[in-house]
């Protein structure tokens, strides 16, 4: 599934709108590691434990809009976006978004 932030499809023609397509997670930290992102914060340096967790969280999202759209019998998504947004305490939702489009035959 060829995806792209831009609204077009470099040497391809954008046959048919299909619609908006869009995959989510919410994903919550660990108790047990945000103890050693204490203390990573104190000394300073990359906490690889929550960007290990975000990289998850985005291509989580990103596979369920892929998926929402080849249901739909799309060919590429254009325009796509991603969003966070704070759910609870410790928790935070990823949502991943954009139009799904059907292609001309090469």
């Amino acid at each position: 599934m060829i995806t792209t932030t831009t609204d077009t499809v470099p040497g391809r023609e954008i046959t048919e709108l299909v619609g908006l397509v869009r995959g989510n997670t919410v994903r919550a930290r660990h108790v047990g590691k945000d103890i050693g992102a204490f203390f990573k914060n104190i000394v300073g340096g990359e906490i690889e434990e929550y960007t290990k967790l975000l990289a998850e969280s985005r291509e989580q999202a990103l596979d369920r809009m892929v998926a929402e759209a080849t249901a739909q019998g799309a060919d590429a998504i254009v325009n796509m976006r991603f969003a966070t947004s704070l759910i609870a305490q410790g928790a935070a939702e990823f949502l991943c978004y954009g139009t799904a489009v059907r292609l001309a035959q090469l």
